[in-house]
């Protein structure tokens, strides 16, 4: 009986999640807890943000256990020009929801201006070119003749453009960007829309704080807004001699998260979440794991600040 129950949740995650029946907002947007890490997914102005070359990699694997669930791989680097003040960035994700599968892949181009001795300024637009799939056959739906009875679609091709302004110092950062500018139609073999991505905002900030002995603190958040419920993450990051990272998060009635990270040396950082579901969705799935990996090539690009750890 269980195991009926966990498939019955499983293909009612997957239809909500993806619209099945009507043109609704889709939910499919990818999710990180480890956000701070890596902005340049969600805002483009990061890329001019940092003065060395940095290469990242994220693996998410949400709500262990049901089947369709969100799972995303992203990969990619950022690095400054000839001119310091441009920087250039490059993402690549895949998604996979339920009957979803897509890959994008976006170029990022910013350019920083100094406001100050201490702040600046990063504007940049994001360039996003998505190829997806909905085999709606993985659905397990077995009536082909009512509402869903859709055809498989296979590698759609969809631009799309974004663009952010992120102002930050060594110890502080505040961002707003909208990553995708136009709204995207997912849709049957005969045109019909199954579901509609629209455009979300998003803002995200973060301080640290110099606790003395080797320690830091840093809390940060993030918000976005669109069509459906907003959402709001808020993290709390302790770091010790700028090695061991340790933090919790929680996401606004959805979850609560825990985070560690290790700076291994100079050049590699290593980060995992683990996110625990407080919504009725908790009994049937064993949560969520993230894994979050970051290299950065110092080389005669530029040295690493002590107080910045975003």
């Amino acid at each position: 009986m269980k195991s009926v129950r966990k498939q019955l949740i499983s293909v009612g995650v997957s239809l909500w999640i993806l619209g099945v029946g009507s043109p609704l907002s889709a939910q499919q947007n990818p999710m990180y807890t480890q956000y701070m890490y890596n902005p340049t997914v969600i805002n483009p102005a990061y890329a001019a943000s940092k003065e060395s070359m940095c290469f990242f990699g994220l693996y998410r694997n949400q709500w262990i256990g049901i089947d369709g669930a969100p799972k995303t791989a992203n990969i990619g680097f950022t690095t400054p020009l000839n001119n310091p003040k441009l920087g250039l960035g490059v993402n690549f994700v895949n998604d996979h929801i339920g009957a979803l599968d897509e890959n994008s892949l976006a170029i990022d181009l910013a350019y920083t201006l100094d406001l100050n001795a201490q702040y600046k300024l990063a504007v940049g637009l994001k360039g996003t070119m998505n190829l997806w799939s909905m085999s709606y056959s993985k659905l397990n739906i077995y009536d082909q003749t009512g509402p869903f009875a859709y055809e498989d679609v296979k590698n759609k091709f969809s631009p799309n453009i974004g663009a952010g302004a992120y102002f930050f110092s060594d110890v502080a950062y505040l961002g707003l960007s909208v990553p995708k500018i136009f709204k995207v139609d997912y849709y049957d073999d005969i045109k019909r829309i199954t579901m509609r991505q629209k455009p979300l905002f998003y803002m995200m900030g973060g301080y640290v704080f110099d606790l003395g002995s080797d320690w830091l603190l840093k809390p940060s958040f993030l918000s976005k807004i669109g069509s459906g419920k907003p959402s709001l993450d808020v993290t709390a990051n302790v770091q010790f001699q700028e090695k061991f990272t340790i933090g919790t998060a929680y996401r606004w009635n959805a979850g609560i998260s825990a985070l560690f990270g290790v700076q291994i040396d100079t050049n590699w950082f290593i980060g995992y979440s683990y996110d625990f579901d407080t919504t009725k969705l908790n009994r049937y799935n064993a949560g969520s794991h993230e894994i979050f990996m970051r290299f950065d090539w110092m080389g005669s690009l530029g040295s690493k600040s002590k107080s910045r750890f975003f």
